[in-house]
């Protein structure tokens, strides 16, 4: 509309340039109403020459001015942080109207600076305050319904996110009663396959319903590890595949694991892998079990504050993972018993002793890898202990028969050494 019966205009497109100026918070209003003001000259002086009313020079003498209306409202934006003012919608309406119409009011006299007339009046007032009023609370309007729009969407998604959340929690609840039954039937059935070994090697007579007895629970603890597995595969949404994975990442998993088990044990521990290695492997289990053990019973050893460290490194045709820790070490003469099945130092809460056999299944894993484990140096303040395997075993794939015959062994520490 021209109002004035002039070059000077209003429309509904300065609405657009204000949503614009409070919908891209992130650029400058001074950029925004820059860009405006020159793309509005530019699109009204190409108007006027495709046309041909005008010379370009005439047009974009009579139209410039118009950059000053955006402008001049991009700089009294950010002087007031009209911006900040939106989650008020009557205030950010009334003083968007306000700065809409000086805005005008600076165009205007630009014009008249460059000499166009205008019958100022009373009139001319109430028809920039209508005006300014009028596109002030249409932004207010449309920003206001998209912004309910938006918090309805972020409402819906929360609450579906709430819901699986629930579903989660409640399936992980499930997994958890199941993996406390198996943690306690394995407990008993390590101890009965200690007696087993123990009265086989002092040659004392078995009754086969011993055996028997320890596959049928067996048996159960492998049902129950499948549907834990199936029940933690549908909550995770898709299926774990073992693949060749580098040694760092293999040792961050151990690290991982162990952070959540002291924690669990109430214990500040600081774990730190220190190591460039550029190696990956297929023995993912019986490297988990050899370092779980280690790791965990390092974190066993610690009373209350230490600090754990894995240092990994290729010497010669092998790889070498050490184990350190800061507890208060093993003392001289338990050193020669340690990887002896059945010997423990550790106790339950009601006095029951460890089975004592996980430094002997960590160290007979390690010799069907064809390396060796062994104490490097324990005292107080420092226990070492390294872990040596061929570089050519961590290169072939993996049997089902070695994973059979040497599952992994998860960080507890009940039945370690």
């Amino acid at each position: 509309m021209n109002p004035f019966d002039s070059p000077f205009r209003v429309s509904l497109g300065s609405a657009v340039f204000v949503l614009g100026l409070v919908a891209f918070s992130s650029l400058p209003p001074l950029v925004i109403g820059a860009s405006t003001g020159a793309v509005v000259v530019g699109f009204r002086v190409f108007l006027d020459v495709l046309t041909g009313e005008t010379s370009t020079s005439e047009s974009l003498w009579i139209h410039l001015p118009a950059a000053g209306y955006y402008i001049s409202f991009a700089a009294m934006a950010a002087m007031v942080h009209f911006r900040r003012q939106m989650a008020a919608p009557i205030r950010a309406g009334v003083m968007g109207a306000a700065l809409d119409f000086l805005a005008n009011g600076c165009e205007l006299a630009i014009r008249y600076g460059m000499g166009e007339s205008f019958p100022f009046s009373g009139h001319m007032l109430v028809v920039l305050s209508l005006f300014a009023i009028l596109r002030s609370f249409c932004v207010i309007g449309v920003y206001n319904m998209w912004m309910t729009k938006h918090v309805r969407s972020l409402a819906e998604a929360r609450k579906e996110e709430l819901e699986r959340l629930m579903m989660v929690n409640s399936g992980l609840y499930e997994e958890m009663v199941y993996l406390q039954k198996s943690m306690a039937l394995m407990e008993d059935m390590t101890r009965q396959s200690y007696d087993l070994y123990s009265r086989l090697v002092e040659g004392k007579p078995v009754e086969p319903r011993i055996a028997l007895d320890l596959a049928e629970h067996i048996h159960e603890t492998k049902k129950d590890m499948q549907r834990i597995f199936a029940g933690l595969s549908k909550l995770i949404g898709r299926q774990s595949g073992r693949g060749r994975i580098p040694i760092a990442e293999l040792c961050a998993m151990v690290i991982r694991a162990n952070e959540k088990y002291a924690s669990l044990s109430g214990k500040a521990i600081t774990f730190s892998y220190h190591g460039q290695i550029d190696l990956a492997t297929d023995q993912l289990y019986p490297l988990l079990s050899v370092l779980n053990n280690l790791v965990s019973n390092a974190v066993e050893a610690i009373r209350k504050n230490g600090a754990v460290e894995l240092r990994a490194r290729l010497e010669g045709n092998g790889l070498v993972i050490e184990v350190e820790d800061d507890g208060p070490g093993i003392s001289a003469d338990d050193i020669a018993w340690i990887f002896q099945p059945g010997f423990t130092t550790k106790y339950d809460r009601r006095g029951n002793p460890s089975t004592g056999i996980g430094l002997t299944h960590a160290r007979d894993i390690s010799q069907a890898l064809g390396g060796h484990l062994q104490l490097v140096k324990s005292e107080p303040g420092q226990t070492v202990f390294r872990f040596v395997v061929p570089t050519s075993r961590l290169l072939e794939a993996q049997t089902d028969a070695f994973q059979n015959e040497h599952p992994p062994v998860p960080p507890q520490g009940a039945h370690l050494v």
